[in-house]
């Protein structure tokens, strides 16, 4: 959202007055009728109300056991000494007396069903980032499950501030696991290309560096992990590689004119490919920049990350993976090393010959 536009402003009054607007639903299910209404039951929720309210991310939790304490404070004049629960004796009189709300305005329906069955808790979350959430709600849940036994309550959490939560964790690990996936197909699309463990290592070093950067960039600066911004490592990590590819299967073709001489293939695949992977980056960096001036900040970011790690990406498979193919030398430039690619895309003249006879 936009923190300059005016309903901004008036999310950002109403969390702070308020103290949160994310709902928080605790469902409890008693497996029996007209079980919420149990003295019992009343305490346990009460005692997981206090719990909620201890949380400094959450505001004061609503349900039947605050309708409960009004109707016995109303049924002795409003005394505020009498805002608790009833005790035993005074449940038989007390319980009646609270029914009779839902009569006009429908408040006992709010929090209870029409069975007795099922009750509800609603208490509202800041928007105090995953990390504290998630540790308000596992702080919430250890209460649960120690006040209400599986065996005789189902507790169930939902609302917008879990869903926020559990959505974000997931896209976290889809990140994790689709950039895993996407290095180790690399590696062995690598492997398989140039028969080498070390030149996969080399290969892969100036593409994982750029991202390293930019992911302690965005720690730096405060950018969440987002829909948006998630995108960005895989994005600039394909566009990466394709570069690392292309300069090495250059270097490679000088490798064998020039004979197996380290600097002079280096030197030539840079004068060959370094113009082609510097005009290329170029126009991806000022393209992605164009997001920059969007108005919504999702795409703000996407376009500021991604243009920033490709041109990590572009100095990095300019200057740091040719150094490093000069420094290893004859470690990996070799024919050892380097062997006939796999896959044979133009054919030799020998082959053209021989290809001539089958067919006359």
């Amino acid at each position: 959202m936009p923190k300059k536009a005016d309903f901004y402003k008036d999310i950002k009054f109403f969390e702070e007055e308020f103290d949160g607007i994310m709902p928080l639903e605790i469902l409890i299910d008693t497996k029996k009728k007209q079980g919420v209404m149990k003295l019992a039951t009343l305490k346990r929720m009460e005692e997981l109300s206090a719990t909620i309210e201890e949380q400094p991310e959450l505001s004061a939790p609503i349900s039947i056991v605050n309708l409960v304490k009004y109707a016995k404070q109303a049924y002795f004049n409003g005394n505020p000494k009498y805002y608790q629960l009833p005790t035993s004796n005074e449940r038989n009189f007390i319980l009646p007396y609270a029914k009779s709300f839902d009569n006009d305005q429908n408040l006992m329906g709010a929090y209870v069903d029409s069975t007795g069955q099922y009750a509800r808790i609603t208490t509202f979350m800041k928007d105090v980032g995953t990390d504290k959430m998630e540790r308000a709600e596992e702080n919430i849940q250890l209460k649960i499950d120690k006040l209400f036994p599986e065996e005789r309550y189902e507790v169930t959490m939902t609302g917008t501030a879990l869903v926020f939560q559990k959505g974000t964790d997931y896209l976290v690990m889809n990140l994790v696991i689709s950039l895993s996936l996407a290095i180790l197909l690399i590696a062995l699309f690598m492997a398989w290309m140039f028969k080498s463990l070390r030149m996969i290592i080399v290969s892969l070093i100036p593409n994982l560096l750029p991202l390293l950067v930019t992911a302690g960039m965005m720690g730096f600066i405060g950018i969440p992990i987002k829909p948006s911004t998630i995108l960005v490592f895989s994005i600039a990590f394909g566009i990466s590689v394709d570069d690392t590819i292309h300069f090495l299967a250059k270097y490679r073709q000088e490798l064998k004119a020039n004979k197996w001489k380290i600097k002079k293939s280096v030197y030539g695949s840079l004068r060959e490919t370094g113009v082609s992977m510097f005009y290329t980056s170029i126009v991806l960096f000022f393209g992605f920049s164009v997001f920059m001036i969007s108005s919504f900040g999702g795409t703000v970011a996407l376009g500021g990350l991604v243009s920033a790690t490709l041109l990590f990406a572009m100095l990095a498979n300019l200057l740091l993976l040719p150094s490093l193919l000069l420094s290893l030398e004859k470690e990996i430039a070799n024919k050892d090393t380097f062997k006939e690619p796999a896959l044979q895309i133009v054919e030799r003249e020998g082959d053209e010959e021989t290809a001539d006879k089958e067919l006359e």
